[in-house]
């Protein structure tokens, strides 16, 4: 059961539910006994407490004409978002090509699959690699736009660091 209530302080309206011992005004915070409150409109449900609640609110500034003909709470957000453009719609009407921003998205979250740094894309070789020497992490490197000189420095860097280390046969093994 949900009641409609108003505080006699401020004139705030605002719902209840159930039958609380006590409750507080939303407005001035002013705490009322339930059983003393004006319950104007009594409901079932908390939508069907909320329109009436809206009702009364329009009735009191004097919209009494607009508050006959408004919609639900539910209704009135259904047909917000009936109403608006579709977003292909508001695309073209930008200058922008729906089907270009489509595949533009799709490249994207094709990307971020394996979207590394540049010494991601380097250490991510190292450890995956079978056997990693110098030309297998470059070419590694190379497929996620990591330039050769940068990978030759890093592994340099890598080396001096202790972080990495050069095998018999000329290839990298991580530490």
């Amino acid at each position: 059961m949900y009641a409609v209530v108003g505080c006699s302080n401020c004139e705030a309206l605002w719902v209840v539910e159930g039958r609380p011992d006590t409750t507080s005004c939303p407005r001035c915070e002013t705490r009322h006994r339930h059983k003393k409150l004006k319950k104007f409109v009594t409901c079932d449900t908390a939508e069907a407490a909320k329109d009436a609640r809206s009702r009364l609110l329009a009735k009191r500034g004097g919209f009494a004409d607009a508050a006959r003909d408004l919609d639900s709470f539910e209704r009135l957000g259904e047909t917000a978002m009936e109403s608006g453009m579709s977003d292909e719609a508001f695309l073209a009407a930008s200058g922008l090509d729906p089907d270009e921003v489509e595949a533009a998205g799709e490249r994207a979250e094709s990307g971020r699959e394996r979207s590394l740094s540049r010494e991601e894309a380097v250490r991510t070789a190292l450890r995956e690699l079978d056997a990693p020497d110098g030309t297998a992490v470059r070419e590694f490197a190379a497929d996620h736009g990591v330039p050769a000189d940068y990978v030759d420095r890093l592994l340099g860097k890598l080396e001096r660091a202790g972080e990495v280390t050069r095998t018999s046969d000329g290839g990298y093994r991580l530490l």
